[in-house]
């Protein structure tokens, strides 16, 4: 199934929630749900067990103030556990941040891709790049297989939003639960490096 693209907006408050409010909430927000849960669920974990070792040493301090003979105090292990795993479900929503953030950034330097026509030894090695992408004369395509019909419509609407940001837009054929996408440069005449970035964006979209 295709993600739904981000914007710039999303992204940073994906991570401004993900740094001081939980860790995995932002990166659900951008619809990462499996990663998204998966650094949430760490995160509660380990402020659990912070939690398990705060209430375990306070029964210890109030034992030693009401009764003759104290609860023996817990291992401070407990608690480092707790944080060590929250920091790492910390660092690790950090990092989807971060990667997040560079495929906005990808996107806007598509826009800025210089349109000039590239020479036939130029194409063959961006091809290279996007293996999957076919060349016919000074267009390249791909069909992209999905399970239904609903999803290639997902795909659809997903690829369109990338193209509308990237400036750059593809032909679309729909067939069913396939659906190709063909890139060229009118204004250039030709493929451009603008059609091989878009390209890679589609491979990626479709990959997630």
């Amino acid at each position: 199934m295709a993600s739904q693209p981000l914007t710039r907006t999303r992204v940073r408050t994906a991570i401004v929630i993900n740094q001081f409010v939980a860790p995995g909430l932002g990166t659900m927000l951008c619809r990462r749900w499996i990663e998204g849960l998966a650094q949430f669920a760490a995160a509660c974990f380990g402020c659990a067990l912070i939690v398990l070792w705060f209430v375990r040493e306070m029964r210890s301090y109030y034992g030693t103030m009401f009764t003759d003979q104290g609860v023996e105090a817990p291992a401070g292990r407990i608690a480092l556990l707790g944080a060590l795993i929250f920091g790492v479900s910390w660092v690790w929503s950090w990092i989807t941040g971060l990667r997040l953030s560079r495929g906005i950034s990808d996107l806007s330097a598509l826009k800025i891709a210089p349109a000039v026509k590239l020479d036939d030894g130029r194409i063959a090695l961006a091809l290279a790049h996007v293996p999957a992408w076919k060349q016919d004369g000074q267009v390249i395509s791909r069909t992209f297989p999905f399970k239904d019909f609903p999803a290639a419509i997902r795909f659809v609407n997903a690829a369109a939003e990338i193209a509308e940001g990237a400036w750059h837009h593809p032909d679309i054929d729909i067939r069913w639960n396939k659906v190709t996408l063909a890139l060229t440069t009118h204004d250039a005449g030709g493929l451009t490096e603008k059609d091989f970035l878009l390209a890679k964006k589609f491979d990626e979209l479709a990959a997630h």
